[in-house]
C-alpha cells in the first residue's frame, strides 16, 4: 500500500472520528449557554404568562443567536478530544511509525475546520441576526400582550405604555385593578389624570391584530391645558394602551443587523461616532469569529498529538475549555479597547485571533523538528 494510500486511509478514519464530538460539542455548549438564560425564561414563564410553546420557540431563536460563538467551541471540542484520544491509544505513534507526517494530521481537521468557518460565516452574517432579531421581537409583542405583570400594588409603575399607573391591589392573574390612578402625558399639551374605583385589562383583537385596552368604572377624569382645566366623571371609561394599528416596529439591537446593513450602517455620513464604532465591532467580531474556526483547528492538532499525554479525552476537555476562556478573555478585553477609543476596532477585535495565530505557530515547532 503506497504512503498516499495509507494517507488516505489515515485522514478519512481522523475526520469521520471528529465528526460525532463536533454534534457533541455543540449540544453539550448549546445547552450551558441556554442554562445561563434560564433565570430570564423562568421569569418570562412566571411574570409574563409564557406558554409552553413561546418558551421552545424562544430557545429556538437563543440557539440560533448563539450559533456564530457555539460553532467554533465545538470544532476546537472536538480536535482536541479526538486527537487526544489517539495520543492516548498511541495511535498517532502507529501512524508516524507507517511514515505518516504531521501534514496528515492536519488535514481532517483543516477539512472540518474550513467546513465549520463557512458555517459559521454564514450564521454570523445572516442566520444569527435574524435568530436575534426574532427573539427581541417576540419579547416585546409577549410584554405587551401581559401588560397586568408591569403594574405593583401600592407602587407608582412608570413606563407602563408611556403612562404613569398606581393600583392599590393588582390581580395580575385576571388583569384586575382597585383604586386606581393614571396620569397620561402622551398629549404633552394636554395632559390627563384619571381616577377610578376598578380597571381591567382586556385584549381586543382586530384584522390588524392584537391590542391591549384598560377599561375604568367609577371615576372621573382631569384634563388641562394652558386655557382651562375639565373634570369628567364617568361610569366607564376605556384608554386604549396599545393599538395593532399603529404598532411600532422595535428598534434593532446591534446584533440583530445583518453584515449587509452593518456595512450600509457604516457608510452612513452622519453615523455619530459611538455607533460607528458599535457597528465597527460587529462587522470585524462576525469575520474574527469565522476565521477563529480554522485558528482552533490548527492549535486543536498541535496540542492534541502531544506524544506525552496519556490522560486523553478528560485532558482534552480540561485543555479545550481553558483555551476557550482565554480567547474570550483576549476578546472581551479587546472589545472593552475599542468602545473606550484606545485602540481601532480592527486591532482590538482581531487581538485575539492574532494571539492565538501566534502561539498555533509557535506550537507546531516541535513537531516540524521530529519530522
Amino acid at each position: 500500500m503506497s504512503e498516499l494510500a495509507r494517507g488516505r486511509l489515515a485522514i478519512k478514519y481522523i475526520f469521520f472520528e471528529m465528526l460525532p464530538s463536533f454534534f457533541l460539542g455543540v449540544i453539550v455548549f448549546v445547552s450551558i449557554l441556554l442554562l445561563f438564560q434560564a433565570l430570564r425564561l423562568t421569569e418570562f414563564v412566571l411574570v409574563h404568562g409564557g406558554e409552553l410553546t413561546s418558551v421552545l420557540s424562544i430557545m429556538l431563536y437563543l440557539t440560533i443567536s448563539f450559533l456564530p460563538v457555539i460553532l467554533p467551541m465545538s470544532l476546537l471540542f472536538a480536535v482536541l478530544l479526538t486527537y487526544g484520544r489517539l495520543s492516548s491509544d498511541s495511535e498517532i505513534v502507529a501512524m508516524k511509525a507507517l511514515g505518516l507526517s504531521v501534514r496528515h494530521f492536519v488535514l481532517p481537521a483543516a477539512f472540518l475546520a474550513l467546513l465549520t468557518a463557512l458555517l459559521s460565516a454564514q450564521t454570523s452574517f445572516y442566520l444569527a441576526p435574524w435568530g436575534n432579531r426574532q427573539f427581541e421581537l417576540m419579547i416585546s409583542d409577549i410584554s405587551k400582550m401581559k401588560a397586568s405583570a408591569t403594574i405593583r400594588e401600592g407602587v407608582f409603575s412608570e413606563g407602563f405604555f408611556k403612562l404613569v399607573v398606581y393600583a392599590n391591589e393588582v390581580d395580575s392573574e385576571n388583569g384586575k385593578l382597585k383604586n386606581v390612578f393614571i396620569y397620561d402625558e402622551r398629549d404633552r399639551k394636554s395632559p390627563i389624570t384619571i381616577i377610578a374605583k376598578d380597571g381591567l385589562l382586556v385584549k381586543t383583537k382586530d384584522t390588524t391584530g392584537q391590542g391591549a385596552n384598560l377599561k375604568l368604572s367609577k371615576g372621573s377624569m382631569h384634563k388641562t391645558n394652558d386655557a382651562a382645566y375639565t373634570k369628567i366623571d364617568f361610569e366607564t371609561y376605556e384608554v386604549k394602551l396599545f393599538d395593532p394599528a399603529k404598532k411600532r416596529t422595535k428598534k434593532k439591537t446591534f446584533p440583530s443587523f445583518t453584515i449587509d446593513e452593518v456595512k450600509k450602517q457604516l457608510k452612513k455620513k452622519d453615523l455619530s461616532e459611538k455607533k460607528r464604532v458599535r457597528f465597527e465591532i460587529e462587522y470585524h467580531r462576525r469575520w474574527a469569529l469565522s476565521i477563529a474556526c480554522l485558528i482552533f483547528g490548527l492549535i486543536g492538532v498541535s496540542m492534541g498529538i502531544n506524544p506525552n499525554k496519556r490522560s486523553g479525552k478528560s485532558n482534552g476537555l480540561v485543555l479545550s475549555i481553558g483555551l476557550i476562556v482565554a480567547y474570550w478573555i483576549l476578546y472581551a478585553a479587546g472589545e472593552s479597547l475599542a468602545k473606550g477609543g484606545s485602540l481601532p476596532t480592527y486591532i482590538a477585535i482581531w487581538l485575539a485571533n492574532g494571539s492565538f495565530a501566534i502561539a498555533t505557530i509557535l506550537s507546531y515547532r516541535p513537531h516540524l523538528k521530529q519530522d
